[in-house]
């Protein structure tokens, strides 16, 4: 009998009836949990180029140039959050372009005896499209042409040997620019051609794409929060299920808008950065944010007072959004860490150091008995730009520190993760014993790291009756002690000079 091997869970073993032997490949049970990334920092805002709500992911800067065209000096710029959360050390962001509906493409019409021969349209709408050169030359071979596609920042395209006579000449080179040449010259990524009836050969020549605009005239938080019901879904709400640990919207700083980016936080397991307004008042702050109805971990909002740093595109100093900064300085860092006294890299002032006035510790009291943070220097390590209080805008002390927000996220989605293969499996003994182990495994590799201190995982009889296993559910109770955030130091010191108590002795008698 020729042997066959079967996987795990593939063999019928009550229908055996022939005599023989049977391997099963059993996988390792011992499942090993790894954690989701908690350093993908999700962005929503404007740019004068590339996809419009399409999640598109980044690593740097001059990455997210190369997708989105440079940063633009102006509000709601999403180029900006990039690049003020790169200089805290943040490397992976998803980046959602949004527009008011009004942008468009840049485009430019080459003629041949004044007959249309064939348009050339950006590929997205947007002013980096009018920056695009696109050259008709004389191709490698004899009797043909070259098209050369230009865009600062983004490699030159070329599109040799395109032949053909009359009209036949400008469809080969729409074909060619839409459809590629072959494996190693494939369509352009930075313009569509369309052909048009000219048969006279062109002139070789160059044009530049002109029209092309940013649809950013109207452009508010609310436009930047999108819109959940339609398809693609908009602004916000295309970072749906795209794993981010933490998102901001540049500049986002309507607190008629703050409900709806918490709403969303909580329900993704994202930790949402928001803004107050740009010279915002201590008093004002408090008021708005209670008028808010925002008391929740899921949600960090900083304090209007924006922090200034060095545009190097545009060569010139900003104020820009604090949520941005410390967005950036949150998913570098590790998720059981607080931003609390983390020191901020590329502020040079904020709008009220450069006005030569500091925080008094009133001051930083108000902000966080709100449930409010500031960047602010001083800080407590030291002369430099740091965050004073590192809450979210809970008022339950418990879960306040905004390393709670983090960690919390980041330890319900992975096991929400790694729980997904028990789904369709009889629930026995057995397979609640491996799920209980692969909590414990992970759980473990977090206290060895000194994520947290101390943990407890009930996946057992005692908390899965046989009335509860027979309507489907599998219950794993955990409880996960988290370390404490030094917030306060206090020290007892105690000083004086000595006492020193003389004795006078007299002398025995010889």
């Amino acid at each position: 009998m020729p042997v066959t091997l079967y996987q795990a869970g593939q063999l019928n073993v009550t229908g055996l009836v022939v005599p023989g032997v049977y391997p099963q490949i059993v996988p390792p049970q011992n499942q090993v949990v790894n954690g989701v990334p908690s350093n993908l920092l999700g962005v929503v805002g404007t740019a004068s180029w590339g996809p419009v709500n399409a999640p598109t992911i980044v690593g740097t800067s001059q990455e997210y140039t190369s997708y989105f065209g440079p940063i633009v000096n102006r509000k709601y710029d999403a180029g900006t959050v990039v690049y003020a959360a790169s200089l805290q050390g943040a490397n992976n962001f998803n980046v959602v372009r949004v527009t008011d509906g009004t942008d468009t493409a840049a485009a430019a019409t080459v003629q041949a005896s004044s007959t249309n021969a064939i348009t050339f349209t950006s590929k997205y709408t947007g002013t980096f499209g009018n920056s695009i050169s696109v050259s008709i030359a004389n191709g490698s071979a004899a009797n043909s042409y070259a098209v050369i596609i230009a865009a600062p920042g983004i490699a030159a395209e070329k599109f040799d040997n395109i032949t053909g006579s009359g009209n036949a000449l400008y469809v080969n080179m729409a074909a060619a620019i839409n459809g590629g040449v072959n494996a190693l010259r494939g369509p352009s990524n930075i313009l569509v051609a369309t052909a048009g009836s000219a048969t006279a050969a062109p002139t070789v020549a160059t044009v530049t794409l002109s029209g092309g605009t940013d649809g950013t005239t109207t452009i508010t938080s609310a436009v930047l929060v999108g819109n959940d019901t339609t398809t693609p879904r908009k602004g916000m709400y295309a970072l749906r299920a795209q794993g981010c640990a933490a998102a901001v919207l540049a500049d986002a700083d309507d607190p008629t808008q703050y409900t709806l980016q918490n709403a969303f936080g909580l329900a993704e397991g994202v930790y949402m950065f928001a803004t107050g307004p740009s010279g915002d008042t201590i008093s004002n702050a408090v008021t708005t944010k209670a008028t808010a109805g925002v008391d929740s971990y899921g949600m960090k909002i900083v304090f209007g007072d924006w922090p200034q740093i060095f545009d190097q595109t545009n060569s010139v100093y900003r104020f820009i959004a604090p949520s941005s900064v410390l967005a950036g300085a949150r998913v570098a860092l590790s998720p059981e860490q607080s931003l609390l006294n983390y020191p901020l890299n590329g502020i040079t002032a904020t709008q009220k150091s450069a006005g030569g006035t500091n925080y008094t510790a009133a001051d930083i009291q108000q902000l966080e008995l709100a449930g409010l943070d500031v960047i602010a220097n001083p800080s407590p390590g030291g002369n430099y730009f740091a965050a004073q209080t590192g809450h979210n805008t809970s008022s339950n002390a418990l879960i306040h520190g905004d390393n709670y927000t983090s960690l919390t996220n980041y330890i319900a989605v992975t096991l929400a993760t790694a729980a997904g293969p028990f789904v369709g499996k009889p629930n026995t003994p057995t397979l609640q014993a491996r799920a209980k182990a692969v909590c414990d495994t992970f759980f473990l590799n977090m206290q060895e790291a000194g994520q947290i201190d101390d943990f407890q995982v009930i996946c057992d009889a005692s908390n899965n009756s046989p009335s509860r296993v027979a309507l489907g559910y599998l219950q794993i109770d955990i409880q996960i002690v988290y370390f404490g955030i030094v917030e306060k130091i206090l020290l007892n010191i105690q000083g004086g000079v000595p006492t020193i108590t003389r004795v006078s002795v007299t002398p025995l008698a010889a």
